[in-house]
């Protein structure tokens, strides 16, 4: 059977992420949390390696200023760190940071606690508005579809294929759901206001003053189960529906975060 993975995704403001705030991530990530014990990087592939024991974020840094993106992984791909900023030819808002692990580390309450305040430490860090974590399939379904498409040949017939399309391309333009863990910046306070309120005990967190924290259910792994697809749903109608993706009828969201306020990465 499939590990199955958890992945937690920050957004990033626009601007470009620089060399300079990617090595305080990987000092954080790595050295501090100790997320993993890195053994290899590159962009495409990942042909680099990283001696055991001797962690030097020099040359991971150079890759990322060389080819504006990073990728650092463990001995197996079940842990790595994927730094992926917008490009200068793509929206503004659609770059971020991923990073999977094992959704067994969620069973631990310990780990799920710590895992809270990193991702907030790492939210300010990079001064993201937005960061999602949950099950990689459940974040994929919600954020892709997959779209049956035809064309016309040559004899007259048509040709046949599936495409997968974004849901929601990035966080301006809204919500495509909500996953395990929703960590909400300034932009979606505002956006949702007092209807955050109204939440259940136990799925709202505020981690600060200026980041809440939105959870369904304890584990993961809840997600797609009836009762997770039902508290979700009982927890989008509270905050507003017109604040989500319309999954049935395919249509954006239309109420969405105002992002004049939101500021720059580390340059």
């Amino acid at each position: 059977m499939p590990i199955k993975s958890v992945e937690t995704q920050i957004s990033l403001p626009p601007g470009r992420l620089s060399g300079e705030c990617v090595r305080e991530f990987l000092e954080l990530a790595l050295r501090g949390y100790g997320w993993f014990e890195p053994r290899r990087y590159g962009s495409a592939s990942l042909g680099k390696t990283i001696e055991p024991g001797r962690l030097d974020l020099a040359p991971l840094v150079a890759h990322y200023e060389e080819r504006k993106s990073l990728c650092i992984a463990a001995r197996t791909d079940r842990d790595f760190i994927w730094f992926s900023p917008s490009p200068a030819d793509a929206p503004p808002h659609a770059g971020d940071i991923s990073w999977i692990t094992s959704a067994r580390s969620a069973s631990n309450a310990s780990w799920r606690a710590a895992h809270a305040q990193q991702v907030l430490e790492l939210m300010r860090l990079v001064q993201s508005p937005l960061a999602l974590s949950g099950l990689e399939t459940d974040l994929h379904a919600k954020q892709w579809r997959l779209v049956h498409k035809s064309i016309p040949t040559e004899d007259e017939k048509e040709f046949t294929f599936s495409e997968r399309e974004f849901t929601v391309r990035d966080y301006s333009q809204g919500l495509a759901g909500l996953v395990w863990r929703n960590f909400f910046g300034p932009p979606f306070l505002r956006m949702f206001g007092q209807r955050l309120g109204t939440l259940p005990v136990g799925c709202r967190e505020s981690l600060g003053e200026d980041v809440v924290l939105v959870q369904p259910y304890v584990l993961p792994t809840e997600a797609g189960t009836e009762a997770g697809v039902a508290r979700e749903r009982e927890l989008m109608s509270l905050l507003g529906s017109e604040c989500f993706y319309d999954h049935e009828r395919h249509t954006l969201p239309t109420r969405r975060p105002v992002l004049d306020a939101l500021g720059h990465p580390l340059h």
